[in-house]
């Protein structure tokens, strides 16, 4: 089985492969959260068999509800915290203030 991705000290962001990528938001209700969970698995299978029938506008259909469920999530859209600090999405972790974390999981 295969580990889960480390999480960031402040639990903002998982590293996947030196990449930070947002989590969801922490404060939403559990049933909330499977929901858009839920919404979020059904929306990628839909784009997998749009793309697989070929058919492009049942597949922008469905990235939409991929968008939608990850802004639901907070993990695009505005950050979910309320510090000032800036979202890191998608920057590579020795690029940012979590470097040295980073390097010490090696």
């Amino acid at each position: 089985m295969r580990s889960p991705p480390p999480t960031t000290p402040d639990g903002r962001y998982i590293v996947v492969r030196g990449r930070l990528w947002r989590r969801a938001d922490p404060s939403l209700p559990p049933e909330r959260r499977e929901a858009l969970v839920h919404a979020l698995m059904q929306a990628r299978r839909a784009v997998g068999g749009a793309r697989r029938a070929g058919d492009a506008e049942a597949e922008q259909a469905a990235h939409a509800g991929v968008d939608a469920a990850k802004h639901a999530l907070g993990e695009r859209g505005p950050v979910w915290w309320h510090d000032g600090t800036p979202d890191l999405n998608r920057h590579m972790a020795k690029n940012t203030p979590y470097a040295d974390w980073f390097a010490a999981l090696a």
